[in-house]
């Protein structure tokens, strides 16, 4: 039978408290987190990036405290470094040449990557390579970009459940569905920034889903609603109650199509991630 988890995109929030925690900076975030919700987004290990000889990868002590402050039915969706994803490094001027990013889709970087993360195993769930908006500087089109990744997954262990998130619009075709499928990939529907609608999105391509989809709810934009919120994430600032009803019906048909569903909420969608889901949890039970 398909299953569901709701959690959150990261955790770790003061403002939080009286919703989440039990006080504003409780032992063990996590570990109080985990009582209310069976699966959160890591986040913090994709900023990884910073120079040809410097790259961040999750250190062990962390690790090892993620999984110890989590019960064994719980699950971790990671967003896979971008060191793997950058096709070339960040630029703050279109003036300035792209350097290419010697990494990109590097199979001896991803086996140490999954050597990091190896405490966790027991509790994962998809891995996502997240891509950003590919221009034609960075990847000359879709089928070429089809085919290095393709060409990187066969050399890679398939062990884990590997999701995409792709930002161009523009890719979001039959063509691009067939070939997650093939390659046994689960989709990430992003709900956001200048992406169309994931219910128009999955409502066209939902034919051509493997057996998990991540469903990302983030915001059109973060300054906004950051300067809104003043940094504490305590209440809704921006309801979208007929979004969430249109998301909880995907949600119901994917789960009446036997694929599992995972639904990674951020701040950024309302202005607060934990109540957000209690709306979108009282909509799927009404609709049950």
């Amino acid at each position: 039978m398909a299953q569901m988890r709701i959690g959150t995109c990261s955790w770790k929030y003061d403002s939080w408290s009286g919703i989440v925690y039990s006080r504003p900076k409780p032992a063990n975030y996590l570990a109080e987190y985990a009582d209310q919700y069976d699966t959160v987004e890591i986040d913090q290990w994709f900023w990884s990036l910073f120079g040809p000889q410097a790259v961040s990868l999750p250190k062990p002590q962390v690790v090892d405290e993620y999984s110890r402050s989590v019960p064994d039915g719980f699950r971790f969706s990671i967003k896979i470094p971008n060191s793997i994803t950058l096709t070339h490094y960040y630029s703050n001027s279109s003036k300035i040449p792209l350097v290419p990013n010697p990494h990109f889709l590097s199979k001896e970087l991803f086996e140490r990557f999954l050597e990091s993360i190896e405490p966790l195993v027991p509790r994962l769930g998809p891995l996502m390579f997240q891509f950003e908006y590919l221009n034609r500087q960075k990847m000359p089109s879709q089928g070429r970009f089809q085919q290095q990744l393709a060409a990187f997954l066969d050399r890679i262990d398939r062990r884990h459940t590997l999701g995409v998130e792709i930002r161009n619009p523009n890719y979001l075709n039959e063509n691009f569905f067939r070939f997650l499928k093939d390659m046994r990939l689960c989709t990430v529907f992003l709900q956001g920034y200048y992406m169309p609608s994931i219910v128009e999105v999955y409502r066209k391509f939902s034919a051509h889903l493997h057996d998990t989809i991540v469903i990302r709810l983030h915001g059109p934009g973060r300054s906004d609603i950051e300067k809104r919120s003043g940094g504490r994430w305590n209440k809704i600032l921006e309801p979208r109650e007929a979004e969430l009803e249109d998301v909880a019906a995907m949600i119901n048909d994917t789960i009446g199509r036997k694929i599992d569903v995972y639904v990674n909420v951020n701040n950024h969608y309302e202005g607060s991630a934990p109540l957000t889901i209690d709306r979108l949890r009282e909509i799927l039970e009404k609709n049950r």
